[in-house]
């Protein structure tokens, strides 16, 4: 997957969570963890773009890490909205495993980056 796939990826990820929270019901549990996983899932696309343009491998290294910890955070929040039962099911289970997938592909990306810059 190229960059600029992966740019798309997490924006269409970004918009779907932002239908998902507006969707949750009002009040004020679902609000405060819905604006916890509207700030951490919109902000996972924000920092790969800022990532990709990065100014050196180091730069790249710890954008990368922001990424990551971004999408570990918004598995942690859909998690919490999952046992709590809050939000359309189906969509809870699609961006939990999208979440996944993006997490273990910035974990790889960053992995990559930092044993490319230790040998030299």
């Amino acid at each position: 997957m190229d960059k600029n796939e992966l740019e798309a990826r997490t924006k269409e990820f970004a918009l779907r969570v932002v239908q998902f929270v507006g969707a949750l019901p009002k009040n004020r549990v679902a609000d405060v963890l819905g604006h916890q996983l509207l700030r951490s899932g919109t902000s996972i696309g924000a920092n790969y773009r800022e990532a990709s343009r990065a100014e050196s491998r180091n730069d790249f290294i710890h954008k990368i890490g922001v990424v990551e910890k971004e999408a570990s955070e918004t598995q942690y929040w859909l998690e919490l909205l999952q046992q709590a039962d809050l939000g359309d099911q189906e969509e809870r289970r699609w961006l939990l495993r999208e979440a996944g997938e993006l997490l273990a592909i910035f974990t790889a990306s960053g992995k990559t980056a930092k044993e490319r810059r230790d040998r030299g």
